[in-house]
C-alpha cells in the first residue's frame, strides 16, 4: 500500500545523499543537491507520486503503468513521473534505486562520484 509511510521513507533515503536538503516549492517536497532538485515527492488525497531524472533506466522504468514521461517537457530530459493511489503497492527497493540514479545524474561530479555503488 502506498501511503504516508513509504512517503516518509523515499525522503528519509533521498535526504540521506551528501549534500541534500529539502525545499517546499508549489507545495510539493523537493529534494535537492547544491539548488538542484533530484526528486519531486508529493502526497496528495492518498496518493503518493514522485518524480525522478533516469537517464539510464527511463524505457525500463516507463515498462510500469504508475510512470510516464514527466510534464512541463521534462520527460524529454529523461524525467519520469510515478503516481500510486492509495491501494497501490510501491516497491521501495526499486523507488530507492531510481532516488540514487537520479541524485547522480543531477549532483556534481565529484559528489556523485563519491556514492557506493
Amino acid at each position: 500500500m502506498a501511503g504516508q509511510a513509504e512517503f516518509d521513507a523515499l525522503r528519509a533515503y533521498g535526504l540521506g545523499f551528501p549534500e541534500a536538503v529539502e525545499d517546499f516549492p508549489w507545495g510539493h517536497t523537493a529534494i535537492k543537491v547544491r539548488n538542484k532538485t533530484f526528486v519531486w515527492l508529493a502526497m496528495d488525497e492518498g496518493r503518493l507520486s514522485l518524480t525522478v531524472k533516469l537517464p539510464v533506466s527511463r524505457d525500463f522504468a516507463l515498462v510500469f503503468d504508475f510512470a510516464e514521461p514527466a510534464g512541463y517537457g521534462l520527460g524529454r530530459s529523461g524525467w519520469i513521473s510515478c503516481r500510486f493511489d492509495v491501494d497501490d503497492a510501491a516497491d521501495l527497493d526499486l523507488l530507492k534505486r531510481w532516488i540514487a540514479e537520479s541524485y547522480r545524474a543531477v549532483a556534481p561530479k565529484k559528489l556523485a562520484a563519491a556514492l557506493a555503488d
